[in-house]
């Protein structure tokens, strides 16, 4: 992965700390319910799941942004086809995660999870400053999330190997613009998994 070299890293890169108390897990369409993950992205999926875990166990928010497309009228349906519509097994999150009361799920019809939804209400409120970000595709809604995180001022941690593409562009292009463009740290689920256990 061609990430940039340590001394062109801002301090946020360079840093391995996080604040768990201002720090929220956001899952990016990581949806299928009970039909299972998109083949090819069991492992993304399985370490997603992870991710999720062991934030609740460290009491850190989980959100859940998923597609819950309207027939009809949704514009990716143009571009895309029927995906993620509202209502359907393919706009919940995946069976695996058991969602619990306690998390958060944002319905929402673009890429990206901010625009027109309340996440961003919802974490001001929660005190978050901070993402852990996961989900797919790589390179369309997380890479969109992304910049609408950027764009409000969160900081961001993506879980390169808690991310997957098939639809547009390679994996290490998007997470590498991650990290120019966004000032995302970006790292693997194991490190995710230690700053979870704090």
């Amino acid at each position: 992965m061609a990430y940039l070299p340590q001394a062109q890293q801002t301090p946020w890169q360079q840093s391995d700390d996080i604040d768990l108390a201002k720090t929220a897990v956001l899952v990016v369409d990581v949806l299928g319910g009970s039909e299972g993950a998109t083949p090819g992205l069991e492992v993304m999926a399985y370490n997603a799941i992870g991710i999720v875990r062991a934030a609740r166990k460290s009491g850190v928010p989980v959100v859940f942004a998923c597609d819950a497309h309207l027939p009809g009228i949704d514009r990716e349906i143009q571009l895309w086809g029927e995906h993620g519509m509202a209502g359907t097994e393919g706009s919940r999150p995946l069976d695996p995660f058991q969602v619990q009361a306690g998390d958060y799920v944002v319905p929402k019809r673009r890429y990206d999870a901010f625009f027109m939804t309340d996440l961003d209400l919802t974490l001001r409120e929660l005190g978050v400053d901070t993402l852990i970000v996961c989900g797919c595709d790589t390179n369309i809604c997380v890479l969109h999330t992304l910049a609408g995180a950027f764009y409000r001022g969160y900081r961001t941690v993506v879980a390169a190997d808690a991310c997957g593409t098939f639809l547009v562009g390679t994996q290490e292009a998007g997470l590498d613009y991650f990290v120019r463009c966004f000032d995302s740290r970006v790292v693997d689920t194991q490190h995710v998994l230690g700053y979870l256990r704090g």
